[in-house]
């Protein structure tokens, strides 16, 4: 029998193997979602697609903010397969709209309907891994996942726009529609339900559902090392939007080269990631995740410094910069959750981690916007020097003590207790015999 190596060893299970190539060609389809919508944005406005584009994403990145954690209560009362299903055929449907776009209005309604199935989509998957993995698979699947979403987001835009300036901009969207009906295919033929046990369910109320949500951004911020990874995702955020949003504008706007040259741009972005992720494989284990995104942030961040002064060449070379510190900065962090943070807590976690590391884009899209269209000349430049003010912020203000030395454990949900370990204070309006859980960080001995 073929052994895997130790990063692939998650796949030897044919269930996540299923989910994991579902998610992986959804991963495709939403790279040639992004690149059509860019392309398609500037068919229609010209050297204005950077404000359309980033208005269109910011639709994107609030529907995640608002609905992922909604979502992933909702996870937690329905069979997850058939919730996927659906997300996936609405998006089927929603992306063979798009080639018959012809206003800008109709890129925004389509966007954020997209968006709205997407956001119910992606923390129901990430919380769904844990129930088709064995406790020894599961820190190697969440591993593989979350680099996969990493090195698909900067790799898979300029795989797609090397599609689409073959098969044309709008016809790029049936081929995208295919995408997302494999991906149902796949997980449609994944066995039985997939359901958190229902005797390990609490009462679903309103109240608990904001507890859920609550409790996960508890846990992101109370972490010293996981708050400092989250806050350095937003130094990347800026110097990522920058790119997707304005390097389709400057390749075809002002060095006057076609889609073919975007599409190099854009791969160049991505080999860099797939080094990065290639290095991290072999290395990660040996250097801290601390170590690995204050270097990311770094790259990503002086990567746009010199951007509007250089040709293709060097703008090839500065993209490959940035795809490596984009992978440097995501990639460790969505580790270093899974290494801190407990199964039964992650699901929780990881949806409000989507929903506040989309906040960042959230913010950075605008900002690429505004800078596309108010500071064409030097957008760029004036990016670059406001993350790297905002990277010594964070670095001087949310560095952990130690970069390279970390306090080992892991975080929990434990019912009300009142040994050594679990001493702990109530608000007044919460009866210390009510029955109640608490988030709690257990040190390694």
């Amino acid at each position: 029998m073929k052994q895997y190596p130790r990063w692939l060893q998650g796949l030897e299970n044919p269930n996540f193997a299923r989910l994991y190539l579902a998610q992986t060609i959804n991963l495709v389809g939403d790279s040639l979602t992004w690149v059509g919508l860019a392309l398609l944005a500037f068919e229609l406005a010209g050297v204005q697609a950077g404000t359309v584009l980033a208005g269109a994403l910011t639709l994107r990145v609030t529907a995640f903010v608002v609905l992922s954690p909604i979502a992933g209560a909702i996870a937690d009362r329905v069979d997850r397969k058939w919730l996927m299903v659906v997300t996936h055929l609405a998006r089927m449907v929603i992306v063979c709209l798009l080639p018959f776009v012809t206003q800008i209005w109709q890129i925004y309604a389509l966007v954020l309907s997209l968006n709205v199935f997407y956001a119910f989509f992606a923390p129901t998957y990430t919380a769904t891994i844990p129930l088709v993995t064995t406790a020894a698979e599961r820190s190697q699947a969440i591993a593989l996942s979350s680099a996969t979403y990493q090195l698909l987001g900067v790799l898979g835009p300029g795989l797609a726009a090397s599609i689409a300036a073959f098969v044309g901009t709008r016809q790029v969207f049936f081929l995208d529609g295919i995408t997302f009906l494999i991906a149902t295919i796949l997980i449609v033929t994944l066995p039985g339900q997939l359901m958190v046990d229902r005797h390990q369910q609490t009462a679903r109320t309103v109240n608990r559902t904001l507890e859920d949500i609550r409790m996960g951004t508890v846990c992101l911020f109370a972490d010293p090392p996981i708050r400092y990874a989250l806050i350095l995702q937003l130094v990347a955020a800026i110097a990522g939007a920058e790119i997707l949003v304005n390097t389709v504008g400057y390749v075809q706007g002002v060095l006057h080269f076609g889609k073919i040259e975007y599409g190099w741009v854009m791969a160049a972005f991505g080999i860099g990631a797939t080094l990065a992720s290639i290095g991290l494989g072999n290395f990660q284990q040996r250097v801290s995740p601390m170590l690995w995104m204050s270097i990311g942030a770094v790259l990503i961040t002086l990567a746009l410094l010199p951007a509007n002064l250089v040709n293709l060449g060097g703008l090839l070379v500065l993209w490959a910069i940035a795809g490596v510190g984009q992978t440097l900065v995501n990639v460790p962090t969505q580790t270093l959750i899974a290494d801190r943070v407990d199964v039964e807590v992650q699901g929780r976690v990881y949806g409000a981690h989507f929903a506040w590391s989309h906040l960042w884009w959230a913010i950075a899209y605008p900002l690429a916007g505004w800078m596309g269209s108010n500071l064409p000349a030097r957008n760029f430049f004036y990016t670059s020097l406001i993350g790297a003010g905002l990277l010594v912020v964070v670095y001087v203000a949310f560095k952990p003590r130690h970069l390279t030395d970390l306090q080992a454990g892991l975080w929990h949900e434990h019912e009300h207790s009142y040994d050594e370990e679990h001493l702990h204070k109530h608000s007044p309006h919460l009866s210390k015999r009510s029955p109640h859980h608490h988030l709690h960080f257990h040190p390694e001995a």
